[in-house]
């Protein structure tokens, strides 16, 4: 017995359960990528990213793509000694997104701790009717 999970939207992309979870932002990897930047101010070489969100260099390198695409991190590259360097930071709009993100996040929580007490309430009305 599955519930169900999302919905089409009229334009056809999948939606959340839960109304406002940024769909970009919510993926694990680029969740990841994006807490490191923001933590990070002066921006983050590629290799310290993978290495801080555990991804090979072809699935990060695609992650930040959409970000970059979305604006929301912005990409460098230039020659460090001799070796090149991939530099990211986020954004501006990525900042902003990120932020809104995690106040959507506090309303599940908030939302999930109200539903644990409804429940426990119900149990306790349940068991007082029993008895």
């Amino acid at each position: 017995m599955s519930s169900k999970k999302h919905t089409r939207s009229a334009e056809g992309e999948a939606q959340f359960a839960y109304q406002g979870l940024d769909r970009l932002i919510h993926e694990h990897a680029r969740l990841s990528v994006l807490t490191a930047l923001i933590t990070n101010n002066p921006g983050l070489s590629f290799n310290e990213l993978k290495k801080m969100c555990q991804l090979t260099d072809g699935n990060l390198s695609r992650h930040l793509a959409i970000l970059d695409e979305a604006g929301l991190i912005t990409i460098f590259k230039g020659i460090e000694g001799n070796r090149s360097l991939t530099l990211c930071r986020i954004t501006s709009e990525g900042r902003k997104r990120y932020t809104e993100y995690l106040a959507v996040l506090e309303r599940v929580v908030t939302d999930a701790a109200g539903a644990i007490r409804v429940d426990t309430q119900r149990k306790e009305t349940d068991k007082t009717l029993r008895s």
